[in-house]
């Protein structure tokens, strides 16, 4: 595209698996913690926007929902400019505009002027940050990559920790105004982060020049082709429907039970500080090398265990049920928090894993702006927050048993490539995998506990997407 630099990571570069990775690991940690916690720790904030703006609950939960839509929406246009740009300097931009709009969201004097100013201005910043971060740790981790994922994706649950009582704090002594400009102060720290996202430099060749790189789309849109990479976006484009939903009201809830709004606040702090431990958990499990070939799998059930949480929490009527409720929320949540990028990595490659990430974040996109208001609507209908943890519960198991059952039946279960003869059949069945030939799920799992990588790389190819 008009001989734009694509900036997909020298090839041949093998993955540092430590070295200058682990000051990326803690950027990717700080910044995914500012990402995922922002949109829930904002609902401190909402009982006051409403005495403030006159609005009901349908109208705070769009803060949240668009925050939400556009770290997920814009996720091709944060991967043209990565692969245009370079992670860096994307980065600083984010860091600038994600602090500006909690500054410019400190003066507004109409709920439409909060959501253009903390949904759309910061959730693009957050959106410029977070993606490139992501895509720099998989540069940066192959062999350990499981783990560092699960410890970048702790970031979310440490943060929440942190920013939900801070916003109480904050709103209790300078207001809903004070508290949005301190915090925007506190997102400048984005741009240390992006600092710290040094691009991989491929040694020069001792002699004679080098293959030279082929030339390659700012968005590669052949990800499509691939049947495992388009089961992960229809079943996570499901899931969060619902995921987003509890986290954003659980707050409310108390409140609504006469619950002080300190203790109230501090749920979200009982989520997190839960989910701190299950998502390096998890991610630690996922890298053992029996359990890595069924990443998929553990997926699901992580899924199937948030939207079981939900169903259950939806018969919490006191604040010792919620505590409980945000205990198991925490523990189902930092596993599917853990595994989603995980397996997504696994199913595309590094290569294609810049275009993948911002194609799947764009069709969660839509999901991510009906959930939270749908689930406000509801509550404005009905008053009970039992039926909007139903609903979110039923969003979230459906889709486990999508990508479970999909798995299973279409992926599993598709026929194989002609083979010229009975000797190809039994080719197939020894234990050196043909990379020329069809293979079965089984093969695959041998396949990559055989060869785990390849010039630094997970080798990947559309039969290895599960």
């Amino acid at each position: 595209m008009g001989g734009a630099v694509v900036d997909e990571g020298p090839t041949g570069v093998k993955a540092p698996d430590g070295g200058w990775g682990w000051a990326v690991l803690f950027g990717c940690f700080i910044i995914t913690g500012f990402s995922y916690a922002f949109p829930k720790a904002v609902s401190v904030f909402f009982k006051e926007l409403m005495h403030e703006f006159d609005i009901g609950y349908r109208h705070t939960a769009w803060i949240s929902s668009i925050l939400l839509a556009m770290l997920y929406g814009t996720g091709p246009l944060c991967s043209v400019c990565v692969n245009r740009f370079g992670c860096r300097p994307v980065m600083l931009v984010g860091g600038l505009l994600a602090s500006l709009g909690m500054v410019a969201a400190s003066f507004c004097r109409s709920i439409v002027q909060v959501y253009l100013s903390t949904g759309v201005v910061t959730g693009l910043g957050l959106a410029l940050n977070f993606q490139p971060s992501l895509i720099m740790l998989n540069r940066y981790f192959n062999k350990r990559r499981p783990m560092a994922n699960g410890l970048a994706a702790a970031g979310s649950p440490v943060f929440l920790c942190a920013l939900s009582p801070l916003g109480q704090v904050l709103q209790d002594h300078y207001g809903w105004r004070g508290g949005f400009l301190i915090l925007g102060g506190l997102l400048l720290n984005c741009c240390v982060c992006a600092a710290l996202m040094r691009p991989l430099v491929a040694s020069q060749p001792a002699r004679g020049p080098g293959p030279q790189q082929p030339s390659r789309r700012l968005l590669d849109l052949s990800v499509f082709r691939d049947r495992g990479f388009i089961l992960y976006a229809v079943a996570t484009s499901i899931m969060v429907l619902g995921l987003f939903v509890p986290p954003v009201f659980v707050v409310s809830y108390a409140k609504d039970l006469k619950v002080p709004d300190t203790q109230a606040a501090f749920l979200l702090t009982i989520l997190g500080f839960i989910d701190i431990f299950a998502r390096p958990t998890a991610g630690f499990l996922t890298g053992l090398a029996k359990v890595r070939p069924y990443s998929i799998y553990l997926f699901s059930f992580a899924m199937f265990f948030n939207g079981f949480t939900d169903l259950t929490g939806s018969t919490a009527s006191d604040y010792s049920g919620l505590v409980v409720f945000c205990i198991f929320f925490g523990i189902s949540y930092g596993m599917v928090g853990a595994l989603q990028f995980e397996v997504l990595m696994a199913i595309v490659g590094t290569h294609k894993f810049s275009s993948a990430i911002g194609l799947v974040l764009l069709l969660e996109a839509v999901a991510v702006l009906i959930g939270p208001p749908s689930g406000g609507e509801l509550l404005d209908a009905t008053h009970t927050y039992k039926y909007v943890f139903i609903l979110a519960g039923a969003e979230v198991l459906t889709s486990s048993l999508v990508l479970l059952l999909g798995n299973r039946f279409c992926i599993r279960k598709r026929p194989r490539e002609p083979q010229p003869g009975v000797a190809a059949e039994e080719e197939l069945q020894k234990p050196r995998v043909d990379r020329d030939a069809g293979v079965d799920s089984c093969e695959v799992e041998q396949f990559l506990k055989a060869e785990p990588e390849k010039n630094g790389e997970v080798v990947h190819t559309p039969e290895t997407s599960v």
